[in-house]
């Protein structure tokens, strides 16, 4: 068998576990929990993609070290280059800590798990998708058929179900506790669905939305269909109270938007639009600033409430901490002494319900700013491919991400953070594809006689 066929069978297996994941993981949080109910291992249970990832990525080195002009084209990539950096400094720091203990070892290495999985998840998906065309093509499937079960559960468990339904799957405050409400008030319940949390719920249905709105306006498919679909994922959003999510969302779809437009008479349309819908907005919120429904839908609190302190407060704290953090030790501490895995250290975790900090409190100005660089790059590979519908709302939803984790640490859950840098390898894929050609194309040419 020659080595290319055998590389591309293995691909295309390779690829097969792309896929599984990226179909399970919606559902990572309440299999795992269920699971744990019944055989005990939460931990092990909770680490099986990160199992697939090890194999993916054994596999991929094999690929790479035989396919000569796809090595060269991955180093020559400049998101691989960065993260090959970013890698090694959080390498560095998380060792620094651990000498000076700071950092128990296994705070260290959880942070380094969930500070670059997503990276060489994306990464190892890169590859694959540049040696077949399987993950290209079934993206929509991917992304899609699971988003349908979690917006249908979300609306049940909002408007059907009994609000602590996920007790009896083993919900608890052992593993993750079965509701959540607004300001502990549990007459204003937010879903979760099948996720950790309303927050990563909301942060995850940015996702399919996004995608929706591209293809809506790319006239992919049906418009009626996606409609319907479109109003289920909107309303599992809105029952996740997730304002941040909200926010996000709506500039996802500003963004798409905004490019679908042709003309500049269109666009000022919107503009004005956009600039009416906040005047209408911003009196309502001054109208109804002591209505108790509307205090604790957009602002989380009521001006009756008893609990000390509102989660805004909390956020506002948490975000004054890690600046402080940064600006006195502007290195940083190391991986894993920062963000939820610095629960497992002996001094009081550090959460400062923001990624880009979190990371600066970890790896310091230089990690902040090259993880943030890995997301300029990609992203501005993204945009450059903008005419493809997945590229699109991949830059979009890449751009309401961002501004969710200045409120949280989006990026730490592993269902938003494994989808989207997936599809991201996915959709930039055929960019090397076409570079390798050009080069062979011009070697070719150049060793002709």
């Amino acid at each position: 068998m020659k080595p290319s066929t055998t590389v591309n069978k293995l691909a295309l297996r390779l690829s097969l576990l792309v896929g599984l994941i990226l179909v399970l993981l919606p559902f990572h949080a309440f299999l795992t929990v269920w699971l744990d109910s019944l055989v005990d291992h939460y931990t092990i249970l909770r680490l099986w993609k990160e199992f697939f990832l090890a194999v993916i990525v054994a596999g991929v080195l094999y690929i790479l070290a035989i396919d000569k002009p796809l090595r060269k084209g991955l180093l020559s990539f400049w998101p691989a280059r960065l993260i090959g950096v970013y890698t090694l400094v959080l390498l560095i720091w998380g060792v620094i800590a651990l000498a000076k203990h700071d950092d128990t070892g296994k705070a260290m290495w959880y942070g380094l798990l969930v500070d670059l999985r997503f990276l060489v998840f994306f990464l190892v998906v890169w590859v694959l998708a540049t040696k077949t065309s399987w993950l290209k093509d079934k993206w929509q499937k991917f992304l899609f058929v699971p988003a349908i079960f979690v917006a249908a559960f979300a609306i049940l468990q909002y408007l059907v179900l009994p609000y602590d339904f996920l007790k009896d799957f083993g919900y608890g405050p052992d593993t993750i506790f079965p509701y959540e409400t607004i300001n502990h008030n549990i007459n204003h319940l937010r879903v979760m669905s099948t996720l950790r949390g309303a927050n990563p719920l909301g942060a995850y249905l940015l996702l399919p939305i996004s995608a929706l709105a591209a293809m809506y306006f790319k006239k992919v498919g049906k418009k009626t269909d996606k409609l319907m679909f479109g109003f289920g994922l909107l309303l599992a959003l809105v029952f996740s109270f997730s304002r941040s999510a909200w926010i996000g969302a709506g500039l996802s779809i500003l963004i798409i938007v905004w490019y679908s437009l042709k003309s500049d008479k269109a666009r000022k349309i919107m503009l004005l639009i956009i600039a009416g819908l906040i005047i209408v907005a911003s009196l309502i919120a001054v109208a109804l600033r002591n209505n108790i429904t509307f205090e604790n839908t957009f602002l989380h609190t009521e001006h009756a409430s008893k609990v000390r302190v509102s989660s805004n407060e909390a956020h506002g704290t948490a975000f004054k901490n890690a600046a402080r953090d940064i600006i006195h030790q502007p290195w940083g501490e190391g991986v894993g002494t920062a963000g939820p895995e610095s629960i497992y250290n002996n001094h009081p975790a550090r959460i400062a319900e923001n990624y880009f900090l979190q990371v600066g409190q970890e790896a310091g100005v230089l990690g902040m700013a090259l993880f943030i660089s890995i997301c300029a790059a990609v992203g501005k590979l993204l945009w450059g491919r903008r005419s493809d519908p997945l590229s699109l709302w991949l830059f979009a939803s890449l751009v309401g991400i961002t501004f969710i984790n200045l409120l949280s640490h989006a990026w730490t859950d592993d269902t938003l953070a494994y989808i989207w840098w997936g599809l991201a390898g996915i959709a930039l894929a055929p960019a090397i594809l076409t570079d390798i050609k050009h080069k062979q194309h011009e070697k070719a040419q150049q060793t002709a006689p």
